[in-house]
């Protein structure tokens, strides 16, 4: 299941603000009291707090959103420093496009 975070951040968007934004003016807060995270803050101009049912919509765009973050993360990591890369390209190009093409190919988004 997706986190709250990552369903806000859908809800905002789908409602044309930006998440970190209005996080950042701490119109939004996130807490959790033990029992799991929910929203103690909520005071984002034209938009109203969104339901549980809402967030619940935006659960598997959700899912599918984290799955895919953590395949950019692997691959960032597997294609390494970008300078490293531009001398690669420079000394053999055709051995560059087929290690990203496998990296791309071994951790696939959804």
């Amino acid at each position: 299941m997706a986190t709250l975070k990552t369903k806000i951040k859908l809800y905002c968007e789908a409602n044309s603000k930006v998440y970190e934004d209005e996080r950042n003016a701490n119109n939004i807060l996130i807490q959790n009291d033990g029992a799991g995270d929910y929203i103690k803050v909520w005071s984002v101009s034209g938009v109203a707090k969104p339901t549980d049912s809402q967030l619940n919509s935006y659960n598997t765009n959700a899912t599918k959103e984290e799955n895919n973050n953590v395949i950019r993360d692997t691959r960032r990591k597997n294609y390494g420093n970008i300078g490293e890369q531009l001398d690669e390209i420079y000394k053999d190009i055709d051995a560059w496009k087929a290690r990203i093409k496998k990296i791309k190919d071994d951790n696939p988004k959804e």
